[in-house]
């Protein structure tokens, strides 16, 4: 089988189980297949693949028709300027979390060395995109799952980034003070876990997806540990920031506004402690 062949089928197989992106899938596990880039692929449409490398094609193709997460099988994902590990442990970062990133780093702008901490840091993905970003950042991150925590310290070491990182349950309150509480927390109902994309509801961890009654947790414990004026940025469901804006009101919060995402969709909030309370 030539790679040619080899892109066609993995394309054919991945449209008919209803992959989104069926062509860009198939180039990308073809090229890893075949220890080579995307672009590569239509240089050499002719080369040949070896017994060794079709089994490899044939392993990856029959794990994505299951839709396991691209970026599972890949292993790796880029965030920002960082290409981070990712494996079941983790969600796999996405764009509207980059937008969150912006958000941070405008509201540190002009902070020569901000406190930030990340609450359920997953892959380090936020952290470690502040931490890049604005080197002057003092950050934290903590998850209360030991397997992600082993993730972002992997993704620190080869990021080559300073990140504190500590197993911690937010629900047992935070202890600190910090210029910046940023999180991207489970925000899933339960009742809505069947409604999602299979990469997303059968091989992305529940403990990261499902719980809407965290970020209302959150906001409420980062007003324990902002200092005054300090800012709380939350990443949101589709359709609830308006309901999200009303919880961090309610908490005390002031100069409540929500934020759009790359396709326009208001999904990120934030709240700036009052230098009164």
């Amino acid at each position: 089988m030539t790679s040619g062949q080899a892109l066609e089928e993995a394309e054919r197989r991945l449209a008919a189980v209803g992959v989104a992106s069926p062509r860009v899938d198939a180039e990308w596990l073809v090229g890893k297949a075949l220890g080579v880039a995307r672009t590569a692929l239509y240089a050499e449409p002719e080369r040949e693949l070896s017994a060794a490398q079709a089994a490899e094609l044939e392993h990856l193709v029959a794990r994505r028709e299951a839709r396991e997460p691209l970026a599972y099988l890949l292993g790796e994902w880029g965030f920002r300027r960082l290409t981070l590990k990712v494996d079941r442990r983790v969600l796999v970062p996405r764009p509207e979390t980059e937008v969150v990133v912006d958000r941070c780093l405008e509201l540190l702008r002009d902070v020569d060395r901000p406190a930030v901490l990340d609450v359920g840091t997953g892959s380090g993905a936020i952290a470690l995109a502040i931490a890049d970003e604005h080197p002057g950042a003092r950050v934290t991150a903590i998850d209360v799952s030991p397997g992600a925590l082993e993730v972002a310290r992997e993704n620190a070491l080869m990021a080559g980034l300073e990140v504190t990182l500590v197993e911690h349950d937010v629900g047992d309150g935070l202890e600190g003070e910090y210029d910046l509480v940023v999180s991207n927390p489970p925000y899933v109902g339960p009742e809505e876990i069947e409604t999602l994309e299979p990469e997303v509801r059968d091989w992305e961890p529940r403990v990261a997806t499902v719980g809407e009654e965290h970020t209302e947790a959150i906001a409420a414990a980062a007003a324990g540990v902002l200092v005054p004026g300090g800012r709380l940025v939350v990443e949101v469901a589709d359709g609830r920031a308006a309901q999200v804006c009303a919880v961090l009101r309610r908490l005390g919060y002031e100069d409540v506004r929500s934020g759009r995402d790359l396709t326009g969709r208001d999904r990120i909030v934030e709240g700036r402690w009052s230098s009164a309370q």
